[in-house]
């Protein structure tokens, strides 16, 4: 399968980039006007300055970069957040601090990634009963630990 493509709108410093060849996500750069500070356990929308147009049949995934989490407990709180392909605003991303200590955000700062990912749409069906597995209605934890 080819790759898509995704036009972009946007500063050419927004536009999402892949680090290495085998990176499944292109990173997300903050578009800020001037530096904000996330308290420990405070949350903001963070602005990318990029507009997508994701084609029919996929679908955007915003998801946490990992280094970011581990190093300073920042992460996306909506994650996965999802960018449908009808979407034509700015892509902005929920950013939560979990860590102890203030963080910085910058402009130009990688903040999370982008994941371009096949949909496919379910049709349901209204009935007055479903199928029995070995599970059942068992929730959370039902199958160990």
């Amino acid at each position: 399968m080819a790759d898509p493509i995704v036009p972009c709108t946007g500063p050419s410093d927004a536009i999402p980039r892949y680090q290495s060849d085998g990176a499944s996500g292109a990173d997300l750069c903050a578009h800020l006007d001037e530096e904000l500070t996330l308290a420990p356990g405070a949350r903001a929308l963070i602005p990318t300055g990029l507009r997508l147009e994701i084609p029919q049949g996929l679908e955007g995934q915003v998801r946490p970069r990992s280094g970011l989490a581990a190093r300073s407990g920042v992460t996306v709180l909506n994650a996965p957040g999802t960018i449908d392909s009808d979407y034509r605003g700015e892509v902005k991303v929920v950013l939560v601090n979990l860590g102890q200590e203030p963080f910085t955000i910058r402009h130009g700062e990688r903040i999370a990634q982008l994941v371009i990912c096949p949909v496919v749409r379910a049709a349901f069906q209204q009935k007055t009963s479903i199928g029995n597995t070995v599970r059942g209605s068992g929730g959370f934890g039902s199958t160990g630990l």
